[in-house]
């Protein structure tokens, strides 16, 4: 199978987890219900009451628009619903006479007050299902798509650290299904992984001989190994980074940590075998330094590759 087909199969099963999710997620919230959270009201009319009690009730309507991303005229008729029922009240800014604000009514606000309670036992209910562990597991989650998707997503901390009891395990898990999941690798490529990392945690030499997590806001996000080739070339092994920690130079930190410790330990270079349907990993390995020496085709983990060797003197 071609790279480009990788690619596109890669990209059509991550949009249909997208939309099983938010079959699922929808239902399971019961946002298909005739009215949202036991109520008599819709989703949209719902987030407008939800939108204005966060500004204390009164707030420009170009600003609720900008927040929930509606249609202005949606929004309008959404409005003009909720005035209907005597919950809403619109009128013309005190401050700027262009703008016309929206604010709720005593009736608006008790209506706000049981939504927000509802809501707030239904998020109870959620997460009683759940062990300690798993709430964890779902509110970081919850967090990781926030700021995924959110227009301007807050700094994030990188950290570089060495081997924690359990690492291993997760090097070898993570390539293992990361490398299935974008590249229709099988077992042989997880056997080999386990098989390296086994190696190191047997017998390594810490003076020459490291390897790294990096952590983004205090979760595992990628790793690097740096081992001895032999007593004059040291070999980067094992470089990953999670796609969710993508773009945000988690893979540079990693390499340039490699290659530090290899000048440390004076190794006189450093070289790494990899593959061509890697490119993003290449890309990053020109920008260090490093240059091709020497490709070969061959046939590993159930597809036709062409790896490739790569060497940076130190």
């Amino acid at each position: 199978m071609t790279g480009a087909a990788i690619e596109q199969r890669t990209v059509g099963t991550r949009v249909s987890a997208v939309r099983r999710f938010n079959r699922f997620f929808t239902a399971h919230m019961g946002l298909l219900d005739q009215g949202l959270l036991q109520s008599r009201f819709s989703v949209t009319e719902a987030r407008v009451i939800f939108e204005l009690a966060q500004h204390d009730g009164l707030a420009e309507i170009t600003a609720v628009r900008a927040a929930m991303h509606i249609d202005p005229g949606h929004l309008s008729r959404v409005l003009g619903r909720l005035e209907k029922k005597g919950l809403v009240e619109r009128s013309v800014s005190e401050l700027d006479a262009r703008k016309q604000v929206a604010s709720l009514t005593a009736t608006g606000r008790d209506a706000f007050a049981t939504l927000n309670a509802r809501s707030e036992q239904q998020a109870a209910r959620l997460l009683e299902q759940l062990s300690n562990d798993d709430q964890r597991h779902l509110v970081n989650a919850f967090e990781t798509a926030e700021r995924l998707l959110s227009a301007r997503p807050a700094p994030r901390t990188i950290v570089i650290r060495g081997l924690r009891p359990g690492d291993l395990g997760w090097v070898v898990q993570r390539h293992g299904r990361l490398y299935a999941d974008e590249y229709g690798w099988g077992q042989a490529f997880e056997a080999l992984v386990a098989q390296i990392v086994a190696d190191y945690g047997r017998d390594h030499d810490p003076a020459r001989e490291q390897a790294w997590i990096a952590e983004v806001d205090g979760k595992p996000a990628g790793c690097v190994f740096c081992v001895r080739k032999n007593d004059h070339t040291a070999q980067l092994r094992l470089l990953l980074v999670e796609p969710w920690a993508r773009g945000d130079g988690v893979g540079g930190r990693l390499v340039d940590e490699c290659v530090r410790f290899a000048r440390s330990a004076r190794y006189k270079s450093l070289v790494l075998w990899t593959n061509d349907v890697l490119t993003a990993a290449r890309h990053l390995y020109i920008k260090t330094g490093f240059r091709l020496v020497e490709e070969e085709p061959h046939r590993s983990f159930g597809h036709d590759l062409v790896g490739q060797y790569w060497e940076l003197r130190l």
